[in-house]
């Protein structure tokens, strides 16, 4: 017999410290806007001084737009309401999103390392006063449009890979500033390659990161921060369960983590069941952050199998 939980009560339970909803709105429209205008600039700026640095930093804010406007359309989708074809709704569209900017992130940055060895191997003139200015205006737009989703990074990974995407740009642009007064005072042209490859490396540490538990995610991992053998161990602590096995733990996306199991339990009515799926409820809820629980419940049945059933 399978009962499960009230998603009423787990909405009423289940309170966030942000709001994302007003961040994935108009503050995702204007940070598209800011990159599409930092791209036009920057491509500008980078023709005129003969900067290529300023190109590939306008390659990156293109990337960032378009990475912005695949997240948009994520968080349109996540929130259709579930249907026969999707009975778990669209939830995950908002992780695919992270893993395709992610990704992209990855590919910037290896296109940025060798750019920076040509560069560094066949330093050329540039107008650095040219070149520090149009930084200047990048530093301004990138960090506003950080500033626009800094509040949703802490609970959307998709907002977060996005905020990102800006952060890194505006380290870009910083170091594509202090590379143009080092150049335009000093005549220093290398010093464009090594910030580039200092910047490339932070932004393949975060984008790693969350690559990772994007995938984790869709793999229908177990949440890192959850053991399996510990649930096992709160439910099996419960008055009137005798073991638990065929358990599958997974996240349905960053908020909703769902399980279910087997629960053998003494000969007894199906309406006395209730009590103690209640209490594992509760339990898991309280300890583990799990928010949708699916029980079996079972009288003398799979014995031995253990908490993992394997193929």
């Amino acid at each position: 017999m399978d009962i499960k939980n009230n998603e009423n009560n787990h909405n009423e339970k289940h309170v966030h410290s942000h709001d994302v909803s007003s961040i994935k709105g108009g503050n995702f429209i204007i940070t598209v806007l800011l990159n599409f205008a930092i791209t036009a600039v920057e491509i500008i700026g980078g023709l005129y001084s003969g900067s290529l640095s300023l190109i590939s930093d306008a390659l990156h804010n293109l990337s960032d737009a378009i990475g912005i406007i695949i997240s948009y359309i994520a968080i349109k989708i996540s929130k259709k309401e579930n249907d026969k074809n999707r009975t778990f709704g669209y939830k995950r569209s908002g992780i695919l999103a992270a893993v395709i900017n992610s990704s992209v992130l990855i590919i910037i940055s290896v296109f940025l390392f060798k750019e920076a060895y040509t560069k560094f191997m066949n330093t050329t003139s540039i107008n650095g006063l040219i070149v520090i200015w149009v930084a200047l205006i990048g530093i301004v737009a990138n960090t506003l449009g950080a500033y626009l989703l800094h509040g949703g990074s802490h609970e959307d990974m998709n907002v977060k890979a996005t905020y990102i995407h800006l952060f890194s740009d505006a380290l870009a642009s910083l170091g594509v500033v202090i590379g143009g007064i080092l150049i335009y005072f000093f005549k220093i042209y290398w010093v464009d390659s090594v910030l580039s490859v200092l910047i490339g490396l932070y932004v393949l540490k975060e984008s790693f990161e969350i690559l990772k538990d994007a995938v984790n995610i869709l793999m229908q991992g177990v949440p890192e921060n959850i053991e399996i053998d510990k649930v096992a161990g709160v439910i099996t602590s419960i008055q009137g369960v005798e073991d638990v096995h065929h358990v599958h733990l997974w996240s349905l996306d960053e908020k909703n983590i769902n399980f279910e199991a087997h629960v053998n339990v003494k000969d007894m009515m199906v309406s006395e069941t209730k009590e103690i799926y209640e209490k594992i409820q509760k339990e898991l809820h309280e300890h583990f952050g799990i928010t949708h629980v699916t029980i079996q419940f079972e009288c003398n049945c799979c014995s031995g199998v253990g908490i993992i059933k394997k193929n």
